[in-house]
Formats: C-alpha cells, structure tokens, sequence
C-alpha cells in the first residue's frame, strides 16, 4: 500500500493500518521530523489509551494500557548499538503478542522479527505525507 496524506487524514492512516496489518508489531522509517511519533500517537489513540502519548526519546521505551492489552512505543535514536536493545528486553517485548512501535527500527535489524509491517514516511515539497506499507519479508 502506498499513499499521499495530509495531518488532517492522519485519523484515517492510523485507522487502516491499524485494521489491515496482519501483525502488531509496527517498524516506523523516517528521516527526524517526517512525523513517525504523529502517526504513532494517533494509532495509540485509537487502541483506546487515554494517557497523552509521547516519543520515548529519552526513556527509549513508553508503555500504555490500552483497550487491546498493553501497548509499547520505542525510539531507538538515541542507542548506539542493537545490543543496547537487547539488554532492556526487547524480545520480550516483541514476542508479548502486545503491540509495539518502533521508530528507528534500522538500528536494530539483527533482532527485527520476521512478521513486523515496515512503515516509510517521506514529506512531500507541499507538506503532505508519503507512506508505504509492506510485510517485512
């Protein structure tokens, strides 16, 4: 799936990724400021948690309760190596049947599981969004 959207259709991505990913582990890429967090937030929403979201910028990893279970939102900007990751738990976190949200996935290929859906954001010269879909495979 690829699409073009604006900050006022954000509700509308969220609600379709959301209803036709097979998995509910989600890879976000993106150059900083694209609005990988933004949509995050939205689909975080949208799970039901009533908590305001936020990047885990400096936490590395944010969990909500929400209506489908628990819900873990990580940013792994600021690691400077996947064991970093692997030493907070990560599979753990991966394989919880839980939702997660990385940003910055790329950072940490070698533990990525095989059926996450790869989200690329890009920002458009008149401010919309571009954003594909796919399966990792």
């Amino acid at each position: 799936m690829e699409r073009n959207y604006t900050e006022n259709e954000i509700n509308e991505v969220a609600t379709s990724l959301l209803d036709q990913s097979t998995s509910k582990i989600f890879l976000f890429y993106g150059e900083m400021g694209v609005g990988k967090t933004t949509l995050i937030k939205e689909m975080v929403k949208q799970l039901g948690v009533e908590d305001p979201s936020s990047s885990p910028s400096f936490s590395i990893v944010n969990e909500y309760e929400s209506n489908a279970g628990l819900v873990y939102h990580f940013d792994f900007y600021r690691i400077n190596n996947y064991t970093e990751a692997y030493d907070i738990g990560l599979e753990d976190y991966l394989y919880s049947e839980n939702y997660v949200f990385i940003e910055w996935p790329d950072k940490i290929n070698p533990l990525l599981p095989e059926n996450a859906t790869n989200i690329y954001i890009k920002a458009n010269t008149n401010g919309s969004r571009n954003i594909k879909i796919k399966p990792m495979s």
